[in-house]
């Protein structure tokens, strides 16, 4: 019996094979589709969860506010892990990690750049999951100058995992000795370092010092639901240890602090929440949102609602075709239950035809979506033991839901009333399948207005003023090298020909260097008048070189000896500060603790010069206040050069600092590449939404085009009389489009506002952005129109073109 279902099955779909190719290939898309986003939200919920003990480990944040200033902070104080362990008996272990920076590491003659360096406790490997392949993890970072590296690292710089025992030398400085090689850090990782050296090696970690934060520190509970005992600790545990700080540094009890209206307070985030949930000042990587997970879950259900909506309206439009096989079927004795088995049986071998071809087309198309997405996602055996049964349900739930209407509406027919032809043309009455239409043209253009929001977003931030002119700006990052040298390297370029101007500082609008202090309006000391803005260090050519304006006084003058205790600050500092006119104004920087006499510890600052407001973080946030101090700051230099002949120019860049520094790989990008990094996740998304807004138009003028092409079928006879009436074909294209060109209207209506409101939604992350204006949804509607016209006036052309000789001779 079931091998004559299945034989059927074939016949009928062999017979229809162009509606079957239509179903196949609108399912094939939207299946692919749907794996491609199933296999980018497991990459991105799996992050961190190949830790062992991920339910029990949380990272401890802390969240300040200075009086109208508040910042979070991934990291926190260096004594508080030994602290944490020693206070609570629930704590099982703490750990702390800390960013090295930029770092060079010898190989033969020459220096590599490495930018995945890290200090680390030797608690590190109690608390995460880190393979050792070599070492032992209970000491391998107990002593200071040890190291424990990847095993890409280890055949990189020793073609050999067995590295224990061998020296690798940092920055020209010291030798580390290599304790430890552990298995490559997993890319679903919210921090991936291929060196960690250990914190031993860095005097500054042994501080006491609870109003310092600058470690990234976690703890493993002995039991998961000890996190907000925890958490309910911090208060009690902050007033015991900083306490006496607090009152040293700012002059006043942690009481008085509060009562102010500021607080210091510290919470934790699970482990597995980091990735999606945390964006915080001091992350150890660039982390994601869960925004994005759930936009794309949505985008991968609508698509397969599509493809299914495709079979689901093809198939009842074909109902009348086979209302007298089902006819001739029931008078022969088939029951309704064989036959509902027999639609099913179609339906579900269509989607798995469709979904093997589905899968085939993601393997191959897998890499280019990796390069697309930024990811790295492979299919390995552990992805297939979750992914064959998937499947396998997905062709069962497809099917049975794709076929489920054909199935139960094409059973229910009365044989007597099929065999006497009573029943309507399959095409007439076909509520459901408008709905179906109009289902799936409020997702195309849902997506489209999404993807032209996005767009016009992403050009808003590249075409924006920033408040500097990142064009032409080339940085060289480890300047600070040369040491004594680099002043010399930044004269020797400036008086290079085609080099505009050239300033030394690790402050830059898109570096990753930033610095925060503290500053009073006036003498006071009044928290409430505190300003607790980013203070960047710079030399006089820095603004100039930047291309910013100034709004009020003047630059830094290397003449002006007096400018050692200026400050320039921007507009928004002006505003928080309420100075009239703050140009020569004097506001009180704290160098922390007291005087003798018991007053705070203070520096005068005078105030010379007000820049213009410009961009220093992401455009999804407002532009803080800002103090620029005098001074000199090796950390980077930024070079303006000119447009022409830059290939030469480098060259030149490159032989001066091989002059001075052979030994060391000169680290350069140029201002505008850093910039665009920074929104690359937004870029990324952007594109991808095009790719599967396109997808999801192309499934459902799948479907548009069969059910025009069945229209056009149905009324033959119609079109026929009509042309020997005089009818030309104008009249029948407008005839057989109309009611389809309705349906895109209605879909074009209800999606609109739908849209605006949940793209409005995402734009409000940005606190710069730009507006969905009307030609945005006008644009929408008219493309879905346009794109829906086209597919169907090819069959309504064909219809109309035809002989109606032979439309009247058919029966």
């Amino acid at each position: 019996m079931f091998k004559n279902y299945i034989k059927t099955a074939f016949r009928s779909l062999y017979k229809n094979k162009g509606f079957t190719a239509i179903n196949i290939l609108g399912l094939a898309l939207g299946l692919a589709t749907c794996l491609l986003i199933v296999f980018y939200v497991v990459d991105e919920l799996s992050y961190d969860r190949y830790n062992t003990k991920a339910d029990r480990i949380y990272r401890v944040n802390e969240d300040l506010k200075l009086g109208e200033n508040k910042v979070q902070y991934a990291v926190a104080m260096p004594p508080l892990a030994k602290t944490l362990k020693a206070e609570y008996s629930y704590v099982e272990d703490a750990t702390r990690i800390k960013r090295a920076g930029t770092t060079h590491v010898k190989k033969g003659s020459i220096n590599i750049v490495e930018n995945n360096v890290a200090f680390a406790d030797a608690s590190i490997f109690n608390v995460f999951t880190l393979p050792m392949i070599s070492g032992d993890p209970k000491t391998a970072l107990l002593e200071p100058s040890t190291v424990v590296i990847t095993e890409s690292i280890a055949k990189k710089y020793f073609n050999t995992t067995n590295a224990v025992g061998k020296f690798i030398l940092f920055n020209d400085k010291e030798n580390f000795k290599v304790t430890g090689v552990i298995k490559d850090i997993p890319k679903q990782s919210h921090f991936n370092f291929d060196f960690l050296v250990s914190l031993e090696s860095f005097p500054e970690s042994r501080s006491n010092e609870w109003l310092r934060s600058d470690y990234n520190t976690y703890v493993l509970l002995k039991n998961a639901k000890d996190h907000e005992k925890l958490a309910a600790s911090f208060p009690a545990l902050l007033q015991k240890f900083s306490g006496s700080q607090m009152q040293s540094e700012l002059g006043m009890s942690v009481a008085q602090f509060e009562k102010g209206g500021s607080y210091f307070r510290m919470n934790l985030t699970a482990l597995t929440d980091i990735h999606l949930k945390s964006n915080l000042s001091g992350e150890l990587g660039p982390n994601s949102t869960t925004q994005y997970v759930y936009i794309f879950s949505a985008i991968a259900l609508f698509i397969l609602l599509i493809a299914c909506v495709n079979f689901m309206n093809l198939s009842t439009a074909r109902s009348s075709n086979r209302s007298r096989e089902v006819g001739v079927r029931k008078v022969l004795g088939s029951s309704r239950k064989y036959l509902i088995f027999q639609f099913l049986a179609e339906s579900i071998l269509v989607t798995l035809v469709a979904t093997v071809i589905a899968v085939i087309a993601a393997s191959a198309i897998l890499p280019f979506f990796n390069q697309l997405s930024g990811k790295e996602i492979t299919l390995t055996i552990e992805s297939l033991k979750w992914l064959v049964p998937s499947l396998l349900a997905v062709v069962l739930v497809v099917g049975s839901l794709a076929g489920s209407y054909p199935a139960f509406f094409l059973s229910a027919f009365q044989p007597i009333d099929v065999l006497k032809g009573k029943l309507s043309a399959g095409f007439k009455g076909g509520g459901l399948r408008s709905f179906l239409v109009v289902f799936q043209f409020f997702v195309s253009i849902l997506l489209i207005i999404g993807t032209l929001v996005i767009r016009n977003q992403l050009n808003f931030i590249q075409t924006k003023n920033l408040g500097y002119n990142r064009n032409q700006v080339l940085i060289v990052k480890n300047s600070g090298e040369l040491n004594q040298q680099a002043k010399v390297f930044k004269q020797e370029l400036a008086n290079l020909p085609g080099v505009k101007s050239t300033t030394m500082t690790g402050f830059l609008p898109t570096n990753g260097w930033r610095n925060t202090r503290i500053y009073y309006k006036d003498a006071t000391y009044d928290q409430k008048k505190s300003l607790f803005p980013q203070s960047w260090e710079i030399d006089a050519d820095y603004i100039p070189t930047m291309d910013m304006k100034m709004a009020a006084g003047r630059n830094f003058s290397k003449e002006m000896q007096s400018d050692s205790s200026a400050i320039i600050i921007n507009e928004a500092a002006a505003k928080f500060l309420g100075f009239a006119d703050p140009v020569n104004k004097i506001v009180y920087q704290s160098l922390g603790g007291d005087r003798k006499d018991g007053a705070p510890n203070v520096k005068e600052c005078h105030i010379v010069g007000v820049v213009k407001d410009f961009h220093f973080n992401s455009l999804r946030e407002k532009i803080e206040p800002m103090v620029l101090t005098y001074g000199q700051n090796a950390g980077a230099l930024a070079i303006r050069v000119s447009p022409s002949n830059i290939s030469s120019l480098m060259a030149q860049i490159k032989d001066k600092w091989n002059q001075l520094s052979p030994n060391v790989q000169i680290d350069y990008s140029f201002m505008d590449q850093d910039f665009d990094a920074s929104y690359r996740s937004e870029q990324r998304i952007g594109q991808i939404f095009v790719i599967f807004t396109s997808l999801a138009i192309i499934i459902a003028c799948l479907g548009l085009f069969g059910l025009a092409a069945y229209a056009a079928e149905q009324r033959t006879k119609e079109i026929g009389i009509r042309k020997v009436l005089g009818a030309d074909v104008s009249v029948i294209v407008a005839m057989l489009s109309k009611d389809f060109i309705k349906l895109v209207c209605i879909a074009i209506i209800i999606a609109s506002p739908f849209a605006w409101y949940v793209m409005n939604k995402w734009l409000q992350d940005f606190a710069y952005r730009t507006t969905i204006q009307w030609w945005v949804i006008a644009s929408a509607g008219a493309g879905a129109l346009v794109i829906a016209f086209i597919t169907i006036s090819f069959q309504s052309i064909k219809a109309a073109l035809a002989n109606p000789v032979k439309s009247l001779r058919s029966e």
